[in-house]
């Protein structure tokens, strides 16, 4: 409440105009951008054959794309913030959203899956994240994920109690009274929302942002497609490509800042063996390593109990 977020901290001493925008534009829809990418397979396809070889692990595109998303949106933190009740704040964490469909068929199940990072984990770290994440609840029974629970609990009720659930929703959403529990299983309120429609062939497309929540950037994968494309010297090839477009929340950072970071992001996308390694922890220090400590602390006191409760 007064502009304190269990998911984001109000960000001090911007801009005149960054400041003003979301007075100008106050819902998301008012302030979406759209901005297509056509990538190139072939980097993509070798590096995906070469880590099958080597390490025996098969990355699919939907994964090297996660993994560069989480990697810009950590390295630009700009991108990682949002707008709540027209105050712009920075998320405190990097989360990504994703629909996955149980079985590809008209009436298979939907489940939305959102996950958590610090934004430095390496591909393959990613990777296990997501595929931890769709064993425990897309191959399990549904009931076990948070979102597809706190849905259910929604749906269950009679239409007026559900319209009146969601106006006390978006209420406490715009005072800053919603709590972690509820923030952390809610998929519209996080960093990145990524739709994967590659996998029932389908192109690329742009997705509106949603006003409920505080989504920031909404990404979409398109099926392969083939087009002739000349070089410099004007030679002219046929290559395997495939679309990204995003939807982009105007109000957070300029557009030298977004072309600059979808720049970074699609640098990833055209050479993945970047995303290989982790990025190396930040020195803290005054505050911030107090706080670090602290919870390092807490931590081991924890895992102490724990251990002599097993004992």
């Amino acid at each position: 409440m007064f502009g304190r977020r269990a998911d984001g901290v109000k960000v001090k001493d911007l801009p005149i105009i960054d400041k003003a925008m979301p007075y100008f534009m106050p819902q998301r829809i008012d302030a979406v951008n759209l901005y297509e990418q056509a990538v190139d397979c072939d980097p993509i396809d070798k590096f995906i054959l070469e880590q099958k070889k080597v390490s025996g692990i098969h990355y699919t595109y939907t994964e090297i794309l996660m993994a560069a998303a989480i990697r810009m949106l950590y390295q630009r933190p700009k991108t990682n913030r949002f707008i709540n009740n027209c105050v712009v704040y920075q998320r405190k964490y990097v989360s990504v959203s994703i629909s996955v469909k149980k079985k590809l068929t008209d009436d298979g199940e939907e489940m939305t899956l959102k996950m958590f990072f610090t934004g430095r984990e390496s591909l393959p770290e990613v990777k296990k994240i997501f595929d931890d994440e769709v064993q425990k609840n897309v191959l399990a029974a549904p009931e076990t994920h948070g979102t597809t629970k706190t849905a259910g609990f929604l749906c269950h009720l009679p239409g007026f109690l559900f319209k009146f659930a969601m106006a006390c929703l978006r209420f406490g959403d715009n005072h800053g009274l919603l709590p972690r529990k509820l923030l952390d299983v809610s998929p519209f309120h996080t960093s990145i929302f990524v739709a994967d429609l590659k996998s029932i062939h389908l192109d690329a497309l742009f997705h509106h942002l949603y006003n409920f929540g505080n989504t920031t950037i909404f990404g979409t994968l398109g099926k392969v497609y083939y087009e002739p494309v000349a070089d410099r010297a004007g030679n002219v090839e046929v290559k395997k490509m495939v679309k990204t477009k995003f939807s982009l929340d105007e109000r957070v950072c300029d557009g030298l800042y977004y072309s600059n970071s979808l720049k970074l992001l699609k640098s990833f996308l055209d050479n993945p063996n970047l995303l290989l390694e982790p990025l190396p922890e930040p020195e803290l220090t005054g505050k911030a390593l107090k706080k670090k400590q602290k919870q390092d602390k807490k931590k081991a006191k924890k895992e102490k109990k724990e251990k002599q409760n097993k004992k």
